[in-house]
């Protein structure tokens, strides 16, 4: 049970509190700006691949330091943490809305409009959040195409999501001011901000989930397809055994590792 469970979701997992998303916390005036800020403000967020190689140089003391006040702040302002297919399932029973909008990291990294970013709602087509969002949340979220946000319905969504696994990009879902929840994403280190800061930098841009994957022996055929997929190295293979195992100080229990095993060896618990 992590810090959050506690403080927002009565000791269960904080993202099945219908609570942080309801669509009276949007009433928030600085919530709203936060939202406008993290979504619209891309040329800020172009100068962070160039700043994470900067903090790689600093003493270790400093880079203590700045990884205790970012971990404060992105759990004060703007928290994201990774979760299984079978949460984000969970929290699509729950919402009202899904729409489907472009992705800020891959606008940032590949500079085209990428949609891997889904705003959850217990609003009808998005609610209050599409409307902070198309009232100033950057332009390139409606979309070259004029296709704007795209409203899809909770077994539309979940198809994207499996062909999200099948790809080999995780799920994490994030907070706009602790605790209300505003949408899922799906991320892999290439071109996912939070990812690289926190795998290639060791910056706690995003935490870890609440499950550890484990391997079965007797059914792992040593294929290891799940190596390809792990986003953060957790993965490795025994010559000797001839098997592949999983390293449970890196995984972040997102589970994409069992959606291409063929035989069913992994497990998350």
């Amino acid at each position: 049970m992590c810090q959050f469970c506690v403080q927002h979701g009565e000791g269960q997992r904080w993202y099945f509190d219908a609570r942080n998303y309801s669509e009276d916390l949007l009433s928030d005036l600085r919530r709203r700006k936060v939202i406008r800020h993290m979504l619209g403000n891309v040329d800020e967020l172009r100068k962070v691949p160039e700043q994470l190689p900067a903090y790689d140089r600093l003493p270790s003391f400093l880079q203590w330091f700045f990884r205790w006040q970012m971990r404060r702040k992105l759990r004060r302002d703007h928290f994201g943490q990774v979760l299984p297919l079978e949460d984000v399932e969970r929290i699509f029973q729950m919402a009202t809305s899904i729409v489907r909008i472009p992705c800020v990291c891959r606008k940032v990294t590949t500079g085209e409009e990428k949609r891997f970013c889904y705003g959850i709602s217990m609003g009808p087509a998005g609610g209050k959040f599409v409307e902070i969002l198309q009232g100033g949340g950057g332009s390139f979220l409606l979309g070259p195409d004029c296709r704007g946000f795209e409203t899809l319905t909770r077994e539309e969504a979940l198809q994207a999501f499996r062909q999200h696994e099948r790809q080999g990009l995780c799920h994490s879902v994030w907070t706009f001011l602790t605790p209300f929840i505003g949408g899922i994403c799906n991320c892999d280190r290439a071109d996912c901000l939070a990812l690289k800061s926190a795998i290639s930098h060791g910056l706690p841009a995003i935490e870890k989930g609440h499950g550890r994957a484990s391997v079965n022996l007797q059914e792992c055929t040593g294929c290891r397809r799940c190596m390809e997929v792990c986003q953060f190295g957790a993965v490795f293979y025994s010559a000797g055994r001839k098997k592949a195992g999983i390293d449970a100080s890196k995984c972040y229990g997102c589970g994409i590792c069992r959606s291409v095993c063929e035989k069913n060896a992994i497990a998350l618990s």
